[in-house]
């Protein structure tokens, strides 16, 4: 693989030079903004610290690539996302359903077979198609959300992420789209939505333990 062949996937840019996505570059802010946020609100709980740190991953991997827009920068850029899906869900198989260690680790790894089958089907689907993999996400919250339904604060809470997410893929997936006629495009939207689901996320997490701690002792 050439790392440093380079790409020109969103409406906001017109050439390959570093500074062509100057809104989708700043607009990663959100992610930081997020992270930085959480981090004092995440002591205590070391995979809450350890997703505000992968959260920060997210906004500069993010950055780079739409400055860069090289394949090294993609690779920074989709890393930590995935890194972030994962730590969640072995958070949340862990510390939320109530699985063990190593069970939650195995449930976790179901994801793998579980995105293959999403991304095989949302392939075959107008619209969906564009951005297969990340609707993986908004479903799993959606599912999760179905036998934690008695616990309202976190099915809530899954519900209302599995809904901005729903909403920023959408803008995602309309980006050059709709290039003629918003040439800004709509991916800075994205990267907005997406800072304030994460952190939402982490909040809910956090939130959980907070309640839990006491029948944790």
């Amino acid at each position: 693989m050439d790392w440093l062949q380079q790409f020109d996937g969103y409406c906001e840019r017109t050439d390959l030079t570093y500074w062509s996505e100057p809104v989708n570059a700043v607009t990663n802010l959100a992610f930081i903004i997020a992270a930085l946020f959480f981090w004092r609100r995440s002591a205590g709980f070391p995979l809450a610290r350890t997703l505000t740190v992968i959260l920060f991953a997210i906004g500069v991997g993010s950055y780079l690539f739409h400055t860069h827009a090289t394949a090294w920068a993609l690779l920074l850029d989709v890393v930590p996302i995935a890194a972030f899906i994962l730590v969640y869900l072995f958070a949340v198989n862990r510390d939320v359903v109530g699985m063990n260690g190593w069970f939650a680790f195995s449930a976790t790894c179901l994801f793998v077979p579980y995105a293959a089958a999403v991304v095989w089907l949302t392939a075959r689907l107008p619209f969906f198609n564009i951005s297969g993999f990340y609707w993986t996400v908004p479903l799993l919250l959606c599912i999760y959300a179905v036998p934690l339904r008695h616990r309202r604060g976190i099915a809530t809470g899954f519900l209302i992420g599995a809904a901005i997410l729903s909403l920023s893929i959408s803008l995602r997936s309309i980006d050059e789209i709709l290039c003629d006629t918003i040439p800004l495009g709509t991916h800075f939207l994205w990267h907005i939505l997406n800072g304030v689901m994460l952190g939402w996320m982490i909040h809910v997490y956090i939130r959980h333990m907070l309640a839990t701690a006491p029948m944790q002792r």
